[in-house]
């Protein structure tokens, strides 16, 4: 309706003045002609000579003596003049635009003599009956097009916004913790990837959600587990009738499981830290190489007490990184490997540079990792339970403090190796 009405105006003020100065030249045109031709007849009747032609071309006449008296027929009398526009063609000049009450038909005035004796010819358009069916078809045609229109506009609205009312249940859904739902559409348009996308947004954030309850539930686990063994072995202490050695392995016990309960604390705190975005990175240029050295001394302890023979091949490389925080990379990847390595086995640690990046691999002979599972051993808490000794030290958080410090220094780290034949863990650093 607004665009209908709006056109109409911009029309109406484009092109009405236009059409009605157009159509005044008209008439003037026809005046003179009509002037012309009683005056090429001296002997014709002047009233009755204009009446014959009032109506006879398609306009309307009236003509007005020097008292500004109307000499035609009352069947003319459509044309209504101000007697100051009489007056103003008496004294010979031509008026325009006398009908301001209706835009259309314009009225014009032409002054001439007849014998010395001053007239006034009033000329407008006749009212045609086709015409006017037309007008009437184009009004009918534009209720018709409102209509039709509004009807069709209603439809596409519902089209468009039906699914965006799912996207709004949707999204108080989730807004409420609900992610298990998918919303089905065969639409390939703007609005149909929107509702792909939303889909693809509810399955990460129900994943997110899973992998949350599950973070929960691991720390609940184990944080549970030591202070269940410190509260009963704290218990069984308060006994008077206890020899020195079984005093002396509960305190033990007690010992280790404060250190397990302390380095799950530390461990959560630094992947706490690891996960805010505005994490300051302390990067420094330092020989990556001789940081992998210190770093096996450092596990000497570790690796000599399962005889465990370790094979360096280290190219001489320089790096652009954080040393602290790669240093603990390292750390938690030898670590890792000493854990699973037999007594007698062999690590083997690799450095070079490859493809213009700085690639670091650590290789064992332990047990290896299901090939299903190498994509969930970065998360927090997993644990290859079915292929490593459930005896082995570790909260499961190391792979993933790697993971989070690999991918802040825009590097990439995959783990490879089958089942039974050991793992390989590859770090790519950027130059």
């Amino acid at each position: 309706m607004l665009s209908l009405f709006i056109a109409y105006f911009v029309t109406s003020l484009l092109y009405q003045e236009r059409i009605t100065n157009l159509v005044e030249e008209i008439l003037i045109t026809n005046g003179k002609k009509f002037i012309q031709t009683y005056e090429s007849a001296p002997s014709a009747n002047l009233i009755p000579f204009m009446q014959n032609f009032s109506g006879l071309t398609g306009n309307l006449l009236q003509l007005y003596n020097k008292d500004g008296k109307p000499l035609l027929d009352e069947k003319n009398g459509e044309i209504q003049v101000d007697p100051i526009y009489i007056k103003t063609v008496l004294a010979g000049d031509i008026a325009r635009d006398i009908n301001k009450r209706e835009p259309y038909p314009p009225i014009i005035g032409l002054p001439f003599q007849v014998d010395g004796e001053p007239y006034a010819l009033f000329l407008t358009v006749e009212k045609n009956s086709i015409e006017e069916e037309i007008m009437n078809s184009i009004h009918i045609m534009y209720i018709i097009i409102l209509f039709f229109g509004s009807f069709l506009i209603l439809v596409a609205a519902r089209y468009f916004v039906n699914p965006i009312l799912r996207l709004t249940d949707a999204t108080k859904n989730m807004a409420k913790g609900k992610f298990d739902f998918e919303l089905h559409t065969k639409r390939k348009d703007e609005i149909g990837l929107l509702t792909v996308s939303f889909n693809e947004m509810a399955k990460e954030l129900a994943k997110l959600d899973r992998m949350r309850q599950d973070f929960v539930s691991n720390v609940s686990h184990e944080i549970q587990s030591p202070l269940t063994s410190i509260s009963g072995f704290t218990k069984a202490l308060k006994q008077k009738k206890m020899s020195e050695e079984s005093r002396l392995h509960y305190l033990t016990i007690i010992e280790e499981e404060c250190e397990r309960l302390s380095r799950l604390s530390e461990n959560l705190l630094r992947l706490s830290y690891l996960q805010q975005e505005t994490h300051p990175l302390k990067v420094r240029s330092y020989r990556l190489d001789e940081q992998l050295r210190k770093v096996v001394i450092a596990l000497e302890p570790q690796w000599a007490a399962k005889e465990i023979e370790i094979d360096l091949q280290l190219e001489a490389m320089r790096i652009q990184a954080d040393e602290d925080q790669l240093y603990q990379v390292w750390i938690n990847l030898l670590s890792n490997s000493i854990k699973f390595t037999p007594k007698h086995g062999k690590i083997y640690i690799e450095a070079a540079m490859k493809e213009d990046q700085n690639v670091v691999s650590i290789t064992d002979n332990g047990p290896g990792i299901p090939e299903e599972e190498q994509e969930d051993i970065f998360t927090p808490f997993y644990k290859v339970d079915k292929s490593r000794n459930n005896t082995v030290k570790g909260n499961g958080l190391g792979l993933s403090i790697v993971k989070k410090i690999v991918d802040i220094h825009n590097g990439n780290i995959k783990v490879s190796g089958r089942l039974g034949e050991g793992a390989t863990f590859t770090v790519k650093l950027p130059k």
